[in-house]
């Protein structure tokens, strides 16, 4: 791959509840299924910029605690995706955006193996920032 390459760079984040469950977003477009928040880096913006961008826009929240816990590359959508530990205000009411149908609080063994990797990473994050290749 080239400098001027170009492929897709998004970051999501881990938001967990007291009882350790995972906050995911089901999607009202492509395959419809279950997501981190979270979204595409825009030009000109930082990680931390859209990362707050997209949970605002998804989730109608302000989100907290903004930890950068690790790099996946996606091999499927020749993708970079930063993956931050964040939380939301106890008892925050969500309020989707038209992108989201719903949402719920998982288990991390309902997750999907990729999703579960990435979220044991930032729910144990020691400071050492993971790098990882699926």
């Amino acid at each position: 791959m080239a400098f001027n390459d170009t492929y897709r760079f998004g970051v999501h984040a881990i938001i967990t509840n007291p009882h350790g469950q995972v906050l995911m977003l089901k999607r009202t477009y492509g395959n419809k299924g279950w997501s981190l928040p979270g979204g595409a880096v825009d030009p000109g913006e930082t990680i931390h910029e859209a990362l707050i961008r997209e949970c605002n826009e998804e989730l109608g929240v302000e989100i907290n605690n903004i930890v950068l816990t690790g790099f996946y590359y996606h091999n499927n959508l020749n993708a970079q995706v930063g993956i931050f530990r964040c939380t939301i205000p106890e008892n925050q009411e969500i309020i989707l955006s038209s992108e989201h149908s719903e949402h719920k609080w998982s288990e991390l063994t309902e997750l999907s193996e990729v999703q579960r990797v990435r979220a044991v990473d930032a729910i144990g994050f020691q400071g050492d920032i993971k790098s990882r290749v699926f």
